[in-house]
């Protein structure tokens, strides 16, 4: 006989533990599966070693379900955005501006921290969450809906009965495929590196990107590593150079990413492996089907610039829990679910458009291209209101 659950969650990743943990300490019974077991430590193998931004709105939700007290200790706060463009015929800073979030807020625009560390963080929550059940190991395998209900086989060959279920399985997502709905994807070439350096200047919690071309060079601060000042870097290169950056021994990398650094920093040491990942653009076509709603990868993915990924994943999460607790005898009911879909999906278009738009600049090779993103650069942030706009737009409160 299948168990019975109010809510699947389809995925283990950061955005899927946060929704079981969410929807749990609002009450509701909740199953979280994902095939593959969460890696909770820093240089075990396996581990990610991106960095996750959670902005202002994304921080409160946290705070709301008790999450954000076991996090605020790891966190680095985010007190300045610094765009730099180093266009020019060597990598040298040529504009450099700063978006201070004392402008808009009293607050930072964000804390960062790994993502090893948030699922071991948020694991410990759902632990302590009597209605929420997590099985590493487990995938989804088959989907089967009627108006009323949920049936979705495991990989094990186990069956749950669910009212709603939460698709957060990533990119690929088996429940997405399951359900039919069609996706977009633009492939750009490029690969990220991710990874950990220390360095003699501190990063003042000022996070930086830096323009050149392949991709933007940004460092996210992180709290002291070994007594030294750390920050976390993505590295978006063409595909062929990110992997020709990945072989490199590590004194040769430590020499080619100080340079692309701009030196801002000083010496960049490595202080932990390099790991790398595929740049692309994806958007669903709806983010709903039948007793199904579309959460994070499985619905949005955009390259890895203004922190925006796991803070629209989380803007998805903050829709569906306020709809389910209005209406808890709709759970995952066509009007609940055709209201996620209204309030969430053109927003998101605009944002996948948005950085689309930002990553194609940041790639731009020819020098008189490059002269014209930094002049671009230059004039709007010389406009005070486009300036402030933009800051709120980044935060997600516009």
């Amino acid at each position: 006989m299948a168990e019975t659950c109010d809510i699947l969650v389809s995925g283990g990743g950061v955005a899927g533990l946060t929704a079981a943990a969410a929807f749990g300490a609002a009450g509701f019974k909740v199953i979280c599966v994902d095939p593959t077991p969460p890696v909770t430590t820093r240089d075990a193998a396996g581990s990610d070693l991106r960095t996750t931004a959670f902005l202002q709105p994304a921080q409160a939700l946290l705070q709301r379900f008790g999450l954000w007290e076991q996090l605020a200790d790891h966190a680095a706060p985010l007190q300045i955005m610094r765009i730099v463009d180093a266009g020019g015929a060597e990598p040298e800073p040529r504009v450099i501006k700063d978006f201070n979030a004392a402008d808009i807020s009293q607050m930072p625009f964000g804390w960062n921290l790994p993502n090893w560390l948030l699922r071991r963080e948020i694991l410990a929550r759902i632990a302590a969450l009597p209605n929420v059940e997590f099985r590493a190991g487990t995938g989804t395998k088959s989907l089967f809906t009627r108006s009323h209900e949920a049936r979705v086989t495991l990989s094990d060959g186990d069956q749950i009965r669910a009212k709603l279920v939460v698709a957060c399985d990533g990119r690929s997502s088996p429940m997405r495929a399951a359900a039919g709905i069609p996706v977009k994807t633009t492939r750009y070439g490029q690969k990220a590196l991710a990874f950990a350096v220390t360095h003699p200047v501190p990063h003042d919690n000022v996070s930086t990107e830096i323009h050149r071309s392949g991709g933007p060079f940004t460092l996210v601060p992180l709290p002291d590593y070994q007594g030294k000042p750390s920050s976390a870097v993505v590295w978006m290169e063409r595909g062929p150079r990110a992997e020709e950056l990945l072989a490199q021994a590590p004194q040769a990398f430590e020499a080619e990413m100080t340079r692309r650094s701009c030196g801002l920093f000083g010496d960049l040491t490595l202080a932990s492996r390099r790991s790398i990942w595929p740049i692309i653009s994806q958007s669903a076509a709806r983010m709903d089907g039948q007793r199904l709603a579309l959460m994070a990868e499985a619905a949005h993915v955009v390259p890895p610039i203004g922190a925006q990924g796991l803070n629209m994943s989380l803007g998805d999460l903050r829709v569906l829990l306020e709809l389910a607790e209005t209406r808890p005898e709709g759970l995952g009911d066509a009007q609940m679910l055709s209201a996620y879909h209204k309030a969430r999906h053109n927003e998101i278009m605009l944002r996948v458009k948005g950085i689309d738009l930002l990553n194609r600049s940041s790639m731009i090779e020819a020098r008189p291209l490059r002269d014209l993103r930094a002049f671009g650069l230059n004039a709007l942030y010389s406009l005070a209101p486009v300036r402030k706009t933009l800051m709120q737009m980044g935060l997600g409160v516009k």
